[in-house]
Order: structure tokens, then C-alpha cells, then sequence
């Protein structure tokens, strides 16, 4: 059987099965981490085969899947989320199905956007637990989702992928789909400060929760749920 970790706000414990986590806890919210009297970053990176297969979060819990484009955001998404899953990705690939043949992405990316958009707030609406895909540059969607998840009695947790920069052009060229080299260094700035203030126990506004994981940790891992 597979390890899992149950992530809890109130009582910030991890179980995998025996096998002890590494934890970080913050200084009281006032510093970074909005109405939580501490954040709590779960650090899955070099475990050396020792990460576990599952993420358990409450029931009514947001996280925020972040990371490089190419990172894999979207490839785990799409084989461990179990449950609703909010990716631009697939807004995208179906709109590209519609129009790709005739018209040049950047003529239908605002009606993308906003169908990615428009299937967030349906699926916030719903009060389930989401798994929402972010390339790290959109601070505002994580404002938006830390309010609802406060709104709802539940917390907003980040989950963070930690690949290098050469690892994510290798999934982007995996892919077949890249983006542009001002586009890339805009988002690796942005993770890149994201990932240090992480480390340090730092978590943007709003957020209760961290989990770090390196490509070999994600590649394990095979499903994240809601409890209930």
C-alpha cells in the first residue's frame, strides 16, 4: 500500500504510515500566512524513494498546484487528482480542438482565459475541495482562491513543483507546446522567489499549508484527494 500524508490546518500533522515528515512551521500570521496561527511547509524533496503516494487534504481545502511551465503541473494533475480539477491546460486543448486549424492561438486566448475563469468559479461554487493549476505568476488567482477558502471554513494549501530550468524546457519540448523566452523568465522569476520564501516558512497571504516536491516526488505520487 502506498504511503499517504493527511494534511490538517488545525492540527498540522502528516502520517505517512510510520515514516516521520520534515515540517517548518512560521511565525503567527501577521507575518504570511493571513488568519492561521502558523503555516506549515511539508518539505518532499530527496527523500530517496521514501515519498509518499498519496495527499489527503480537508474537505474543504484549495490547493494550488504552482510550478515552471513544463514542470509536469499539468501531468499530475491529470493522473493523481481525484475529484474536481481546474487546469488551463485543458481549457486550452479544447478550444485548440475548435479553432487551432484556422485561427492563431493569440485571436481566441482571451476566450480561453476566461473559460478557465468562468470553471473556477463554478467549481468554488460547488464547496467541494479543488485542485487548481497556477504557473506561479498569477498572484491574484491565489488572493481569490484564499478568500474563498476562508469563506468556506477551509484552507488554501500550495502545492509546489521544484524543477530545474532545463527540466522544464525538456517537458516543454516533451510536450510540444512552449513559451515564449521573455514568458519563461518571467515565470521562473516568480517561482524562483516563490520557492525561497517557501523555504523559509514564508507563505504568500492567505495560506495554511505548503508541500514541496521534486520531480522524482511527483512521479510517485498518485493521488491527491479530499477527505469526506
Amino acid at each position: 500500500m502506498g504511503r499517504t500524508i493527511t494534511v490538517n490546518r488545525t492540527t498540522a500533522y502528516a502520517t505517512t504510515y510510520g515514516i516521520a515528515l520534515p515540517e517548518r512551521r512560521t511565525a503567527p500570521a501577521g507575518e504570511a500566512c493571513g488568519p492561521f496561527r502558523t503555516a506549515v511547509v511539508r518539505d518532499l524533496r530527496e527523500r530517496s524513494g521514501r515519498s509518499p503516494h498519496g495527499l489527503t487534504f480537508g474537505a474543504k481545502d484549495l490547493v494550488v498546484v504552482t510550478g515552471l511551465p513544463g514542470s509536469g503541473k499539468s501531468t499530475l494533475m491529470r493522473r493523481a487528482v481525484y475529484g474536481p480539477r481546474i487546469d488551463s491546460q485543458d481549457t486550452r486543448d479544447r478550444w485548440d480542438a475548435r479553432l487551432a486549424r484556422v485561427l492563431p492561438y493569440a485571436l481566441y486566448r482571451p476566450f480561453v482565459r476566461i473559460g478557465h475563469y468562468a470553471g473556477l468559479h463554478r467549481a468554488l461554487r460547488s464547496g467541494a475541495g479543488v485542485v487548481v493549476h497556477d504557473c506561479g505568476t498569477q498572484a491574484w488567482v491565489r488572493g481569490w482562491l484564499a478568500r474563498e477558502a476562508r469563506r468556506r471554513g477551509g484552507t488554501l494549501h500550495l502545492l509546489l513543483l521544484d524543477v530545474t530550468p532545463d527540466e522544464a524546457r525538456e517537458g516543454q519540448r516533451e510536450r510540444g507546446r512552449g513559451v515564449s523566452h521573455y514568458a519563461f523568465a518571467r515565470h521562473r522569476a516568480a517561482t524562483a522567489r516563490l520557492l525561497r520564501s517557501v523555504e523559509k516558512g514564508r507563505l504568500p497571504e492567505g495560506c495554511g499549508g505548503a508541500v514541496l516536491l521534486d520531480r522524482a516526488a511527483a512521479g510517485v505520487l498518485k493521488r491527491i484527494d479530499f477527505a469526506g
